[in-house]
């Protein structure tokens, strides 16, 4: 039955829309953590402790953490799997592209591929950078966080690479959200208005909520 649902294009769509809602959660609690930064190195630091020491001692040291980690990787795979493959399904129903591109596709609409794959270049070069240290400037302090995230924002190349994937993050969630809500059948007439608003204001939050880190270091506020 799953392999039935997996192989049709439905099944493809929900597993994309699921996928898509998880890691757009994450991003939501992963925004609200980022902003401690502006209370100080103190709380950002404890803050970034207290991640690894969740559900203790219940659960041993770094587990929950790892739970997490495992549920994103696999989110993370599935939804660029069933992307892929919605895309190559699309491509071999339509060898030859319309002739007259549709008016009223959205920018987002038309870039939700090639944000795909900035994203998925950015997480990358992300965790090399501030949870690895391998491509870290400035030498990675293990355990300090607040002094890489300013070590990296201290950089011309760390910000725009940051804003760029920023950028792609908002429009790749205000497409997505509608997306999602369309698939798991969420859509109405009287709904649509206010799921629609919701994407834009999601997808102008969480834009808003992480570049405001790379500006608040390079304004002098975090420092």
């Amino acid at each position: 039955m799953a392999r039935t649902v997996w192989d049709s294009t439905v099944g493809k769509k929900t597993v994309m829309a699921v996928s898509g809602l998880i890691m757009l959660l994450y991003l939501v609690v992963h925004m609200i953590g980022n902003l401690k930064i502006f209370f100080g190195a103190g709380d950002f630091n404890h803050y970034a402790h207290w991640l690894r020491t969740v559900g203790e001692p219940f659960m041993h040291d770094e587990w929950t953490l790892w739970i997490v980690r495992v549920v994103l990787v696999v989110a993370v795979v599935a939804h660029a799997v069933s992307a892929y493959q919605l895309s190559r399904r699309d491509i071999r129903a339509r060898p030859t592209q319309y002739v007259h591109k549709r008016p009223r596709a959205s920018y987002a609409t038309r870039t939700m591929r090639w944000g795909g794959v900035i994203l998925a270049l950015f997480i990358v070069w992300h965790l090399l950078d501030l949870t690895t240290g391998t491509v870290h400037s400035g030498g990675f302090q293990e355990g300090r966080p607040y002094q890489n995230v300013v070590d990296t924002f201290s950089t011309w190349y760390g910000n725009t690479i940051y804003i760029v994937a920023m950028l792609a993050v908002g429009l790749h969630v205000r497409h997505g959200f509608w997306s999602a809500a369309q698939t798991l059948g969420a859509g109405s007439r009287t709904r649509d208005r206010a799921l629609k608003a919701t994407a834009n204001v999601l997808a102008l939050l969480l834009t808003a909520g992480f570049i405001a880190v790379p500006v608040g270091v390079m304004t002098g506020v975090v420092s």
